[in-house]
């Protein structure tokens, strides 16, 4: 006969009193069972009255009944504390554990305000029923109980004091806060909340100015790795030529060392070749002579004497057989010196080089940063054109079409386009501030070597239309950036820095920084700084600041 398997529910062995399973099971009369340990100490706050009842049903006993152990109960309880619950009941890292449990703790999903515990599912469905006469005050399982409570009166924290700025229970509020300014809490929260979209809308908008100058910060540092990239191949470049430079010179001062050395010994061995011959022909000569000395034969002696007597003729009698094997010490000391020099251009050169690269390393990022490397310019009077007209003191630059301006005519003005350069070239890493105005203005905010042409009308007059030339368009809708006529549309959109009675103001920066080929323009409003088009190239002239003004006027900061 197969075996009976009866499926039950833990709940069903749950104490009515501390809401866990049995532990020492105990029945009494009525049938209802308890842990003992809990009967007990309910019987013990009756033992004034003699009369002692039942927690569920409250059916009275008297006297006090004996408590035996329900053996089959308690061996139930046993196999079901046995039985594994899945994972996901426990509790893990993070959780709110149930105060009820015992040994695993569950995974609390309430927690009650007045008993100040916390409960799982089970647990917290015992707790309803018991006091379902008189409901608790229940919240989302938290950690969090002891802060919710005051702790001199054990109350829960339902007031906030205006005055002291701090939570507090009803009591608090009749005794050391008495007249002070007191909401309910959830009033309190309702008007911090409205603070805490503030709040956000701030911490949101400096997000994204973060998010901005994160951006900005990328894209000066891919340029920044770009730019040292570049100076890293022309440098190797250089120095190859160089040293390429430096072997040609040592390969033909060893060659002019070899042509002389090849000459001098060559005329030096046709000497050598004279004196053995002149050497062998007085030996000769010599021992003729020793020989003549010892004839008896008077007449021989002087018929030879006359002819041995005379030397033979030296070619070399009046040049000296040493004069072109001169030394080269004077070659070596050259050398050496040559050495000296160039190993002494070059430790200053390095130096200098050094010098630029850590001062290029400093990258600007704040208004301040950028400000440092002002410089003052003034607009040029022989270049601007004669629908444009120049304020008195050379800062502000007005389109005045179609009234004529009564300049003289001068090679350097910009015949036909309404355009104007700066006198003074930018020197070393530069910054400079600009406002534009109009009501549809359309300015031309440029950079650009003085080699530019400047009459006629075709497009290598106009800025950003060129190669000489780079050039920001600004309106009151579009940025757009020009260079060798082309043309490239910006996202980004004009921000006025002011709202004036008519026009509204917008305030351009830009940046040059010529040795690093860095050219950046930035829209100013307040003390906030965004990058509008930052370009990494290679100027090879001085740049000049210049501008095109359609409508509208510009004016130096």
């Amino acid at each position: 006969m197969a075996e009976a398997r009866i499926s039950v529910d833990q709940d069903e062995f749950l104490c009515p009193v501390c809401l866990d399973l049995l532990k020492d099971p105990v029945t009494i009369h009525c049938g209802h069972s308890y842990c003992k340990i809990c009967i007990t100490v309910h019987w013990d706050q009756e033992d004034q009255m003699r009369v002692y009842s039942c927690p569920q049903c409250r059916q009275t006993f008297s006297p006090r009944p004996a408590l035996a152990k329900n053996t089959m109960l308690a061996e139930v309880v046993d196999k079901l504390k046995k039985t594994k619950l899945p994972d996901d009941c426990y509790a893990g890292a993070g959780d709110v554990q149930c105060d009820v449990c015992t040994g695993r703790k569950h995974k609390a999903v309430k927690s009650c305000l007045v008993c100040l515990e916390s409960f799982c599912q089970t647990h917290f469905d015992r707790h309803e029923d018991y006091h379902s006469r008189k409901p608790h005050k229940v919240t989302e399982a938290t950690g969090r109980l002891q802060e919710m409570i005051c702790q001199k009166h054990d109350k829960l924290l339902e007031v906030f004091c205006r005055t002291d700025q701090t939570c507090i229970c009803v009591l608090c509020m009749m005794d050391e806060h008495k007249n002070h300014d007191t909401v309910s809490a959830a009033a309190q929260r309702t008007e911090k909340q409205h603070q805490l979209k503030e709040t956000q809308r701030s911490f949101q908008q400096r997000i994204q100015q973060r998010e901005k100058d994160l951006q900005q910060l990328r894209e000066a540092v891919e340029a920044h790795k770009r730019s040292a990239q570049t100076a890293v191949e022309d440098s190797e470049r250089i120095f190859t030529e160089l040293i390429r430079s430096i072997e040609r010179s040592r390969s033909e001062a060893t060659q002019r060392i070899r042509d002389q050395e090849k000459t001098a010994v060559s005329r030096a061995e046709g000497r050598l070749e004279r004196l053995e011959q002149e050497i062998n022909d007085l030996r000769r000569r010599d021992a003729e002579l020793e020989q003549l000395s010892h004839t008896q034969d008077h007449i021989h002696f002087l018929q030879s004497f006359q002819s041995l007597s005379a030397p033979p003729e030296s070619t070399d009698v009046n040049d000296n057989p040493f004069s072109s094997l001169s030394s080269f010490d004077g070659v070596t000391e050259s050398v050496r010196q040559l050495k000296d020099k160039l190993e002494d251009f070059c430790k200053k050169e390095l130096k200098k080089i050094s010098d630029r690269v850590t001062f290029t390393n400093i990258v600007p990022r704040t208004s301040n940063d950028f400000l440092q490397f002002s410089q003052k310019f003034t607009l040029d009077r022989n270049t601007v054109n004669k629908h444009l007209r120049l304020s008195e003191r050379k800062k502000v630059i007005t389109d005045t079409y179609p009234e004529i301006q009564s300049y003289p005519d001068h090679p350097d003005r910009f015949e036909h386009y309404q355009q104007v350069l700066c006198r003074e070239s930018v020197c070393g890493r530069c910054y400079w501030e600009i406002e534009l105005s109009g009501e549809m203005f359309g300015m031309y905010i440029s950079v650009s070597y003085k080699s530019i042409r400047r009459k006629g009308r075709g497009i290598e007059c106009w800025f950003g239309c060129n190669d000489q030339s780079w050039s920001l368009f600004c309106s009151s809708s579009s940025y757009s950036f020009n260079h060798s006529d082309i043309k490239t549309k910006l996202p980004v959109k004009p921000i006025s820095c002011r709202v004036g009675m008519y026009d509204d103001i917008y305030r351009i920066g830009v940046y040059v920084d010529p040795s690093a080929g860095t050219l950046s323009f930035y829209s100013i409003s307040g003390d906030t700084m965004s990058l509008i088009h930052t370009v990494q190239t290679t100027f090879t002239q001085p740049l000049y600041p210049g501008f095109g003004v359609y409508k509208g006027s510009v004016k130096w900061c």
